[in-house]
């Protein structure tokens, strides 16, 4: 596997804005926050997402990429809701059958959080275990912990482990805290329908600039 990690890797004052601005969006979106995704095509920033994606791009030296997706992930490790997979142009997945990849996938993280340990793999997610875990779990582990970068090649199959750090098979006691990250995926063409962040209304208060009102 090809796992790297970065720490501190945003600029301190842009990560405190990134940072703030999430936390600010507060229950906007949650429970479809892997739904709103967007395409940033390295024009100019719109949103501070898109700032921190540009702050990153020499860590991803990679000719044949043209663009960023991202979306926020806010989840609670004591209600994982998300399986192992593989990232995907996931329009063009369910219409075709066809699976395309990201040139790479990133994770930054924005919290510590009790759990919740990214666990990336080589090995295929089999949809037959629960949370469509591999049969070998031989994993990648890596921890929450502010401002900490992950990169991985985009065909390796990676899922997010429970409060416990162990597999998300059931709900948790307890309401926990939100696991808040920013995901990047970096791609070698845009992604099937995908819309520009501009295109959007959703997350206002992540524009460029003081907060939308």
């Amino acid at each position: 596997m090809n796992v790297s990690r970065f720490e501190d890797a945003v600029p301190p004052k842009l990560f405190a804005e990134l940072t703030r601005r999430v936390r600010a969006l507060d229950q906007e979106r949650l429970k479809n926050t892997y739904q709103t995704t967007f395409w940033y095509p390295f024009s100019a920033p719109r949103c501070v997402p898109e700032a921190v994606i540009e702050a990153l791009r020499p860590r991803f030296e990679e000719p044949s990429v043209v663009g960023v997706e991202w979306w926020l992930s806010r989840m609670r490790t004591t209600d994982v809701r998300v399986d192992f997979h593989q990232d995907r142009d996931e329009k063009l997945a369910l219409r075709t059958g066809k699976l395309r990849h990201p040139r790479l996938s990133s994770v930054l993280f924005l919290n510590r959080v009790k759990g919740g340990l990214l666990a990336v793999t080589d090995a295929l997610p089999n949809p037959d275990n629960p949370c469509c875990a591999p049969d070998v779990l031989d994993l990648d582990l890596v921890a929450p912990k502010p401002n900490r970068l992950v990169r991985f090649e985009g065909t390796l199959t990676h899922g997010v482990l429970d409060a416990n750090n162990a597999l998300p098979v059931r709900k948790l006691p307890g309401p926990g805290a939100l696991r808040l990250t920013l995901i990047m995926n970096w791609w070698d063409r845009r992604p099937t329908e995908v819309p520009l962040f501009s295109e959007s209304r959703a997350y206002r208060s992540l524009r460029l600039g003081p907060p939308a009102r």
